[in-house]
């Protein structure tokens, strides 16, 4: 098989270009509920086959030598492609390179699935400058990648600051022309609740993003209370209108930062399906009392804490209310707290690699994919997991998917 280079005949050098039928052999393949230590995986049409130990004296087209096989990660909230399109304050690189060079660091980083944060904003503060105009350029441009068939699943976190009337009109205008049923989350980060509870984290974020003196950042976060009465109006239609289209069935509402149970109740009632980065333990707890998912940040898991100075999400993973991790704003960082918390004991190794594939694919109703097993996409990755990081050999996506340019499921 030409498409697949291997080193010397045993260890894989890189999958990237995957045929639609191959066996990968003698790899480490970790199950929802198990690992089977030397395992053969079947793949035809781009689909799994079979995942079976691997008979004695049988051949493989890819001998993994040894390493650990996941299913692709899934990230569901990734506000890297910003990042990447302004390496530097007021640096602005075009919007496709962008996107063509995170998608190599979202590959290294074992992720074959990917929503990009489109932030329907009017904010002129901030590290980002988020705008409703940023917003349909980004998702313009992560909609034309994803239909030329690339080797990484782009698709939109659409992000509404419930506050922005703007945002919101624009939003409707980009869900009208959405495939599928689009993952929409609504936030409120205007001071004194949700993420920002303690005002004075927004205070010091102003003050580095906006180079502002403390007293400059201590009186624009009071305008910023302020305007949060004025904007009571278009919040609670926006979140009306969020509320009509979630229960039709025409999108998948996500609470973002909810920090109270109460929170989580009318996230309920308005239709909304998933808790994202829950700011407190009872709100967490109030969710998966509900059957809600609940995401929490990749880095806070890294950091041991929130930088915002919310609940720790190793915390919630201890306490078993954890059921999927989003990069945010790091994209290697699903991969190490995955397995930082399989080391630390927090969860055995198998459900702790579920909070970065099969949980995220709860989040974003994917069926497809998220799991080794017969019948799903072979979006596959290899990792040696021997050092103190995991570090990604290979990064395949589903061969048939990318021929036919992206799926949306």
């Amino acid at each position: 098989m030409s498409t697949i280079d291997v080193h010397a005949g045993t260890t894989p050098w890189t999958l990237g270009a995957a045929p639609a039928d191959y066996v990968l052999g003698h790899v480490q393949a970790v199950l929802p509920g198990s690992v089977i230590e030397d395992a053969r995986i079947v793949v035809r049409s781009g689909r799994i086959e079979a995942v079976e130990p691997h008979p004695a004296g049988s051949a493989a087209d890819v001998d993994g030598a040894g390493l650990m096989c996941l299913p692709g990660l899934i990230d569901t909230h990734s506000d890297a492609l910003e990042r990447e399109r302004a390496p530097r304050p007021s640096a602005y690189l075009p919007w496709d390179f962008a996107l063509l060079s995170l998608e190599g660091k979202m590959r290294a980083a074992g992720i074959t699935t990917v929503f990009h944060g489109a932030g329907f904003h009017e904010t002129t503060s901030g590290l980002y400058k988020r705008s409703a105009e940023a917003a349909v350029e980004l998702c313009e441009v992560v909609q034309a990648r994803s239909a030329a068939g690339a080797p990484v699943d782009h698709r939109v976190l659409y992000r509404l600051d419930a506050r922005s009337a703007k945002g919101a009109q624009a939003l409707a205008e980009q869900l009208a022309v959405a495939d599928g049923v689009p993952l929409v989350s609504h936030e409120d980060h205007t001071p004194g609740q949700g993420q920002y509870a303690d005002r004075g984290h927004m205070e010091r974020y102003l003050a580095s993003a906006d180079n502002l003196t403390p007293e400059q950042a201590r009186l624009k976060v009071d305008q910023m209370i302020e305007d949060r009465e004025r904007y009571l109006p278009v919040l609670e239609r926006n979140l009306a209108w969020l509320g009509e289209v979630a229960r039709a069935g025409k999108i998948r509402l996500v609470g973002h930062d909810p920090d109270s149970p109460e929170a989580i109740g009318a996230l309920r009632d308005r239709g909304g399906s998933v808790a994202e980065f829950p700011t407190t333990v009872e709100a967490a707890r109030t969710a998966r009392q509900l059957g809600f998912p609940v995401v929490m940040g990749a880095p806070n898991v890294l950091r041991g804490l929130s930088h915002s100075g919310n609940v720790s999400a190793r915390e919630l993973v201890q306490l078993g209310l954890v059921t999927s991790l989003a990069s945010d704003y790091l994209p290697s960082g699903l991969l190490g707290a995955a397995f930082m918390i399989a080391k630390a004991g927090l969860l055995p190794l198998p459900a702790a690699v579920g909070l970065v594939t099969s949980g995220s694919a709860e989040v974003a109703g994917l069926s497809d994919r998220g799991r080794l097993a017969p019948g799903l996409r072979a979006d596959l990755v290899l990792l040696d997991a021997a050092g103190n990081w995991p570090v990604t050999w290979a990064c395949v996506r589903a061969a048939e998917e990318m021929r036919a340019g992206g799926t949306q499921s």
